[in-house]
C-alpha cells in the first residue's frame, strides 16, 4: 500500500488554512519572535497566492478579543472571505468544514496560534473525521511558551502530522527552478522574507549576475574622501 505522506506538496495536491492570526492572539505568543512569526506567515500566504493554492482563512471572535487578522496578511488575498468562528476548534465550525471540502484536497497545510490549543485540537479532529493529511507549519504557529509549542508539535506528529517550516512548503511547491511561470515570484518572497538566504540572493543577483538592485528609485554612490588628519 502506499503512504501518501510520502508525497511532497505539490501546487495540485495541497491546501492551506491560516488559523487565529490575530493581535490578542499573537500577543500570547512566547515560542517565536512574533514578528517574525508575522513574516513567516505572511510569506507562506504569498508563497499559496503564487500557486494558486486554495486557502481558507479563519477568526476567533474577533470584536470581543482577539482583534482582526493582521492587514499585510490579509492584503495577500483581497476580498477573501473570513470564516469567523466561537470555537477554539476550527473544525466545529460547518462553514470551515465545507471551505476545506469544497478544495477537493487531502493534503491541509496549517498555520495557526495557538499551537496547543487551536492547531492541535483542528489537526487532530480533521485526521480523525475528516481523513485529511495535516503539514503542521511550526515556524507560522506559535505557542504560549516554547514547551508548550513543542508539546503539541509532538502530539500531533504522534498522531500523524507531518512537520513542516513555511520555507519547506514554499520551495517543495516550486519543486523545479527551471518552472520558470513562478521562479520570479519564489525569488521576490525570498527576497523578502527569508533573511539570510534572501540577502544571499540579492548579493547574488546584483555582485555576481550584475542586475540592478531592487531598491527604488537610484542611489547616488560618493567617493571615499579621506579626512584631514587633526591639528
Amino acid at each position: 500500500m502506499s503512504n501518501p505522506k510520502l508525497e511532497v506538496l505539490t501546487p495540485q495536491n495541497s491546501q492551506l488554512i491560516v488559523i487565529d492570526h490575530q493581535p490578542q492572539m499573537a500577543f500570547g505568543v512566547q515560542s517565536i519572535d512574533r514578528q517574525t512569526l508575522k513574516n513567516n506567515v505572511v510569506g507562506l500566504a504569498k508563497a499559496a497566492r503564487v500557486f494558486n493554492i486554495p486557502t481558507t482563512i479563519t477568526t476567533v471572535e474577533t470584536e470581543s478579543f482577539s482583534g482582526n487578522t493582521y492587514p499585510e496578511l490579509l492584503d495577500v488575498f483581497p476580498g477573501q472571505p473570513i470564516l469567523e468562528r466561537t470555537s477554539m476548534n476550527s473544525w466545529d465550525d460547518q462553514k470551515v468544514r465545507d471551505a476545506l471540502a469544497s478544495n477537493g484536497r487531502r493534503k491541509v497545510v496549517v498555520a495557526g496560534l495557538w499551537t496547543e490549543v487551536c492547531n492541535t485540537t483542528f489537526a487532530l479532529c480533521a485526521m480523525l473525521e475528516g481523513g485529511y493529511e495535516i503539514y503542521m507549519v511550526s515556524d507560522a504557529s506559535g505557542g504560549t511558551t516554547r514547551e508548550a509549542h513543542d508539546m503539541a508539535m509532538l502530539r500531533m506528529v504522534q498522531a500523524g502530522a507531518v512537520p513542516v517550516t513555511w520555507q519547506q512548503v514554499l520551495l517543495e511547491w516550486q519543486r523545479d527552478w527551471a518552472r520558470r511561470d513562478t521562479y520570479e515570484a519564489v525569488m521576490k518572497i525570498v527576497t523578502e522574507h527569508s533573511g539570510a538566504y534572501g540577502m544571499g540572493v540579492d548579493y547574488a543577483y546584483t555582485m555576481v549576475h550584475k542586475a540592478a538592485a531592487r531598491a527604488q528609485g537610484t542611489h547616488e554612490m560618493l567617493a571615499p574622501v579621506p579626512a584631514h588628519p587633526a591639528r
